[in-house]
């Protein structure tokens, strides 16, 4: 019996060194394809901190609180079972896929440089408006479901090859581990403000640094905004450009890999820095000329339209409150009507 028990906590060693192993390569895995997300990932931080620009300072961390937890059931419950089914049954789906979600990333990244040069909102919404919090709330969990889509079908390209519940496996990990990173990074931003107005109200180089972060602010979400935007670019474009080599489309991702290897042979040390500035500048002017026409397009099809739309309800009203006047004061009433005769002599 001792023999017995021996072998069998034995074979409980083996299995738990199996398992520490697996979690290792899982966990390997998911850092390795979790990192080519890393552009959309930013763009995610990028995005999400205006939805909480207008609302009160003690309803942000709620509110972002709830953008998250809708992230989590976008992921898991839309995304995941979606790209597991077609790597599974229809894996040459997922590059097309692939190629119109970074079509989007570089209409997105596209339309914010138009909004910028134009200095007009792209969408023609005009003055901002204040949402009700369940309207702000699904609108930032919508454009969460194209990121989140982004990053999950990136992540499961570089892992495309692994066995169905090692993909699962992988796949939970970068859902939750890019969930807290997104949320948590536009939590301190968001929250930075306040923290420096609290900071500047204590005394000496505390206070100073307080006053600092406050000025700061603004400067630090424009420079998150560029980078945002660029992001979108440098990662919708890649996307495209990896994803015409695939489709056997040779000449572009050949043009940009063969610039790329003569920067890194001509810069020495710094070769590896200069060849993927190279790639990634290439990537994000494909980008921009991709999303460009994907701009002019909708501009002359989609938001032509609705501009229509909304002028012809603007004239309507125009029209119906022209046909209904408003009915005159009293005052104007009497003194529009006629005067009384003069009694007969």
């Amino acid at each position: 019996m001792a023999g017995g028990l021996v072998a069998l906590l034995d074979d409980v060693a083996v299995l738990a060194r199996a398992a520490a192993a697996s979690i290792d390569d899982i966990g390997a895995a998911a850092a390795k394809a979790g990192a080519k997300a890393a552009g959309v990932v930013v763009d995610d931080a990028a995005v999400t901190p205006q939805y909480v620009r207008s609302l009160a300072a003690e309803r942000e961390l709620p509110i972002i609180k709830r953008i998250a937890v809708g992230s989590l059931r976008n992921k898991f419950f839309i995304i995941l079972p979606g790209v597991l089914l077609l790597s599974q049954f229809v894996p040459w789906l997922l590059t097309p896929i692939l190629m119109l979600g970074g079509a989007y990333l570089c209409y997105e990244g596209a339309e914010k440089v138009w909004a910028k040069i134009a200095r007009h909102d792209a969408y023609g919404a005009g003055e901002e408006k204040v949402q009700d919090e369940t309207t702000l709330v699904s609108g930032a969990v919508r454009t969460d479901l194209i990121l989140s889509a982004e990053i999950m079908v990136i992540t499961l390209n570089e892992v495309i090859d692994e066995a169905f519940w090692s993909r699962l496996a992988i796949l939970a990990v970068v859902a939750v581990v890019m969930t807290v990173l997104v949320y948590g990074v536009v939590a301190l931003i968001v929250k930075m403000d306040d923290a420096g107005l609290r900071l500047s109200q204590r005394s000496g180089a505390v206070a100073t640094f307080g006053r600092g972060l406050v000025r700061a602010m603004p400067v630090v979400l424009t420079v998150l905004t560029v980078v945002g935007t660029a992001a979108m670019l440098w990662v919708g474009g890649h996307i495209l450009l990896l994803g015409t080599n695939e489709l056997n489309l040779h000449f572009l991702y050949e043009a940009v890999h063969h610039v790329e290897v003569a920067a890194h042979d001509a810069t020495g040390v710094l070769g590896g820095l200069v060849g993927w500035l190279v790639n990634t500048v290439a990537s994000a002017i494909l980008g921009l000329i991709v999303g460009a026409l994907v701009v002019l397009v909708m501009t002359l099809t989609l938001h032509r339209r609705k501009s229509k739309a909304a002028a012809a309800t603007a004239a309507a009203t125009t029209r119906t409150a022209g046909i209904i006047p408003a009915p005159p004061s009293r005052a104007a009433q009497r003194r529009d009507a006629p005067a009384d005769r003069a009694p007969r002599g």
